[in-house]
């Protein structure tokens, strides 16, 4: 199936997409689910049970947080952060909650949201079980799975998913693979960011289209820009300091010596891609690109052409985000971009992949100059286990965003060099990174129980 534009770029909230916009988005849909069914009144209690890498690192990924919220009614997009945080203590404090914002019940943190460490539902490690009760009686229960980029699926979806034919969206432009993109492009004489908007325009006009990427790019640069901004120690306790603003002072107080240093440019991508996944470790607002573990990579590289490349404009912008969405989609959907699942791999990997593509298209490569960049982007990434130190996304992940976005530039330069042909294919990257990730550890793939986060001694 093909995956939208704006189901690979959603505005939300940190640290984790998968991890904390999957489980609020989980627990408003359960509470819509009831208010549907005019049971929402009859509840007098919800439990919430997390299984897998959820349970396992859920509390640094701030799970927990996310379903209060979600419960709440509130959603990653607009929920206001401030206003949040009162929230969050006031259940915490008062052992009461109101579901959807109207229906007041209990809710103590210690019985009713469990995680359990020892269990991992069958389809995907990021699981959780919603059950409502009057008093002792059960009237609902569903279990969701965060399946990576904040996206989410109950049970019944999962069902319909594997029985559908061909995907659900009915779109002009069917693809399944970087060959079938590079086919169509060829045959109909079109890039792939014009196969992407074509598709996109069943579900909404050009105008709204052009709208939605401008948001996103606002979002993204906005990110930045707070993060440059904010001082201070990151939440968790691994007492990680901030670096973007010393970085930033640093380059602004030099830029005579700029001059005859070539690689300045690369300390204001790595400044930028720092900025964006510090503030999403602190739970401040980004973009999914594809995830919020995997944020920095393209909003620096994207910026990084703005900045430096003469008539860059808002088109170019749109060109960029489409050609990145539709090779984010064959990872979607013949992979997967779920750290839980192919480790930061399918996180990193497929923004480095994503952004690599973009920045080709921008600079005028061909359809198969675009999927050599995505394919190097890929290929060097391959085996990136997910291990975060203490379940936080913080190290290696921040450090791992900067060093994603230098990646994706020299793959983009190396295909630009190039004229397209090449002895690996996308495809086989994404088939190989799929069984990578398959034959990977599960100490490695979002549990926190393995790598640098058994391996860094602290002092």
């Amino acid at each position: 199936m093909v995956a939208s534009v704006f189901e690979l770029f959603k505005i939300g909230i940190g640290p984790s997409s998968s991890h904390t916009m999957g489980p609020m988005l989980a627990a408003s849909k359960f509470v819509k689910r009831l208010d549907d069914n005019d049971v929402i009144e009859d509840v007098t209690r919800i439990k919430v049970r997390l299984f897998g890498s959820l349970a396992l690192t859920g509390k640094g990924h701030a799970s927990d947080r996310a379903i209060f919220l979600g419960l709440s009614g509130e959603n990653a997009k607009n929920v206001d952060l401030d206003h949040a945080e009162t929230l969050i203590s006031d259940i915490r404090i008062s052992k009461r909650l109101k579901l959807a914002g109207k229906h007041r019940i209990s809710f103590d943190e210690a019985t009713d949201l469990i995680f359990d460490k020892h269990r991992r539902l069958d389809f995907h490690s990021n699981a959780m079980r919603f059950t409502a009760f009057a008093d002792d009686k059960e009237i609902a229960k569903c279990a969701y799975f965060s399946i990576g980029g904040g996206a989410v699926l109950d049970e019944s979806e999962i069902a319909q998913s594997n029985q559908a034919e061909g995907g659900l969206w009915d779109v002009p432009y069917k693809f399944c693979s970087g060959k079938d993109l590079l086919e169509i492009a060829a045959r109909d004489n079109i890039s792939i960011a014009d196969i992407m908007r074509a598709n996109e325009r069943t579900l909404r006009s050009d105008q709204e289209i052009s709208a939605q990427i401008a948001e996103i790019d606002s979002a993204m640069n906005g990110c930045i820009d707070r993060g440059i901004a904010s001082e201070g120690i990151l939440p968790g306790g691994l007492n990680v300091k901030r670096r973007a603003p010393t970085i930033y002072a640093h380059l602004q107080s030099r830029q005579e010596r700029a001059l005859s240093d070539p690689l300045t440019i690369l300390d204001w991508v790595n400044l930028w891609a720092l900025a964006v996944n510090e503030e999403n470790a602190a739970g401040g607002r980004v973009v999914t690109a594809p995830t919020n573990g995997a944020a920095g990579i393209v909003p620096s590289v994207l910026r990084f052409y703005e900045r430096f490349t003469q008539g860059a404009n808002a088109q170019c912008t749109e060109t960029f985000i489409l050609t990145a969405a539709a090779i984010g989609s064959l990872f979607k959907e013949n992979a997967s971009i779920s750290g839980a699942e192919v480790g930061c791999q399918g996180e990193v990997g497929v923004a480095c992949s994503m952004a690599a593509a973009g920045l080709t298209a921008v600079w005028g490569g061909t359809s198969s100059q675009v999927e050599n960049a995505a394919e190097i982007g890929m290929e060097h990434n391959l085996g990136l286990t997910c291990d975060p130190v203490a379940g936080l996304v913080q190290v290696p992940c921040i450090e791992r965003n900067a060093v994603g976005a230098v990646k994706a530039i020299e793959a983009a330069r190396l295909a630009i060099m190039g004229d397209g042909s090449h002895r690996v294919s996308l495809d086989e990257v994404i088939e190989t990174m799929r069984k990578t990730g398959l034959d990977m550890s599960e100490r490695y793939k979002e549990t926190s129980q393995g790598g640098l986060a058994v391996n860094l001694v602290e002092c």
